[in-house]
């Protein structure tokens, strides 16, 4: 770890690890849970474990077309499943359903920012090529659209909302409110720290050079 950088990815890969560890956990050995509960943690879990792997090496290996279209199809799971089924309360399921949409898509959105890692003056690239030229390919790379910023500030503002709304719903004082949200929130509060944790570390990969 030589970077300030390079420490907080690890503290991101822990933190993923063990949201993608509960998830995998919840997706095959919880009894009682339907089909589409089973696919949703199952894509947390995949989620998870390229979120911790894309700082390192091996993370930057896997092809980011690909990942942009397999999470693209995963963004749009957890709105089109709320869909299933004709209820009174369709709106308020499908907005349930946003927030794991929208870590997914900025999950599809990641590959396309071209975001790069800080180059120490004094390393030489492969082939003799000085790191300066590096740094100089990255100031070219970090020149992304207004439009490109614009929706990387849209991800990560929504995911930081989501991520303070899932880690205070669990919280002790909550648990004697009589808002149905609260309630529901006290029988699943390990559910909710997974899921605030989860969006507070997409947020940060969003802002971080990777």
């Amino acid at each position: 770890m030589d970077t300030p950088v390079d420490v907080v990815h690890s503290m991101l890969t822990v933190l993923f690890s063990l949201v993608g560890a509960h998830a995998l956990w919840h997706g095959v050995r919880s009894p009682g849970r339907g089909r589409r509960d089973r696919v949703d943690h199952l894509l947390h879990f995949a989620m998870s474990v390229a979120m911790a792997a894309m700082p390192w090496s091996l993370g930057r290996s896997l092809p980011g077309r690909t990942t942009a279209v397999l999470f693209t199809l995963a963004a749009l799971w957890f709105p089109l499943t709320a869909l299933r089924r004709r209820t009174a309360n369709r709106a308020a399921k499908i907005a349930a359903r946003l927030p794991p949409a929208a870590g997914m898509a900025a999950m599809a959105w990641m590959p396309r920012t071209h975001h790069g890692r800080a180059v120490p003056s004094h390393e030489t690239l492969a082939g003799g090529v000085p790191a300066a030229h590096d740094t100089a390919a990255l100031g070219h790379a970090t020149g992304a659209p207004v439009s490109a910023a614009g929706v990387t500030a849209l991800l990560t503002v929504y995911l930081l909302t989501c991520a303070i709304w899932s880690l205070t719903r669990p919280m002790p004082s909550l648990r004697s409110a009589t808002a149905a949200a609260h309630r529901v929130a006290a029988t699943d509060p390990y559910g909710h720290v997974r899921d605030g944790a989860m969006a507070l570390g997409t947020a940060l990969m969003l802002l971080m050079p990777h």
